[in-house]
């Protein structure tokens, strides 16, 4: 392959990363400059939660749209000091295959600042779920989602430290260094043969293979 194919393949692969894998859960690296990064994660701010919003549990934010899995999930500000620790809450229990922090995972989301309530991506604005591998994602990502069942809805808040901790943020998206993220993820699919305690592979039409 000459030094010009490889560029434009690893171009084109560029290209895929970003396509498949939202930006805001990209692993950050600390070489990796601003220009380097898949960009495309827009703020948005978001309405406050209306006074129908549940309660989820102590030391997680109300959601609005908590059980309805056909309406977009919106969450509140957090209240207090933010958990130090992951924290995970089944809103709708699942009953289909159980994920695993290495899958290849089908998802809807939603995901805010846990001390603003501000929204900084949702792939329920795209109106198109992601399919991508979990290990391809900031830690407290997959190992939030890890023990989910299909057809089931999360509330994930992930410390700094399981996000991108001291590296920095996402400042395109508002997401600073220290900053507590909320995630709510309805479970459409896991790949196929890629459920905990199965062998290896991805879901039908993943690209994960070109990430």
């Amino acid at each position: 392959m000459t030094v010009f194919s490889r560029d434009v393949a690893a171009r084109h692969r560029r290209r895929l990363i970003g396509l498949v894998l939202p930006a805001v859960l990209l692993v950050p690296m600390a070489a990796c400059s601003s220009s380097d990064a898949p960009d495309g994660t827009k703020a948005a701010p978001i309405a406050a939660p209306s006074a129908a919003a549940t309660a989820v549990g102590e030391g997680t934010p109300a959601v609005e749209n908590a059980t309805d899995l056909k309406r977009k999930p919106v969450a509140a500000a957090g209240e207090g000091e933010a958990p130090s620790e992951l924290v995970t809450k089944d809103l709708v229990a699942g009953d289909g295959k159980v994920a695993s922090a290495s899958s290849t995972v089908t998802i809807h989301y939603a995901g805010t600042i846990w001390k603003t309530g501000k929204q900084f991506d949702a792939s329920w604005d795209r109106s198109t779920p992601e399919t991508f591998p979990l290990q391809n994602t900031v830690t407290g990502f997959g190992q939030g989602i890890a023990g989910m069942k299909e057809g089931g809805r999360r509330l994930i808040v992930i410390p700094p430290d399981l996000g991108y901790g001291p590296m920095g943020g996402q400042p395109a998206a508002g997401i600073e260094a220290d900053d507590t993220l909320v995630f709510i993820v309805d479970l459409l699919a896991v790949g196929s043969g890629d459920a905990a305690g199965g062998g290896s592979g991805g879901a039908a039409g993943s690209t994960s293979g070109q990430l």
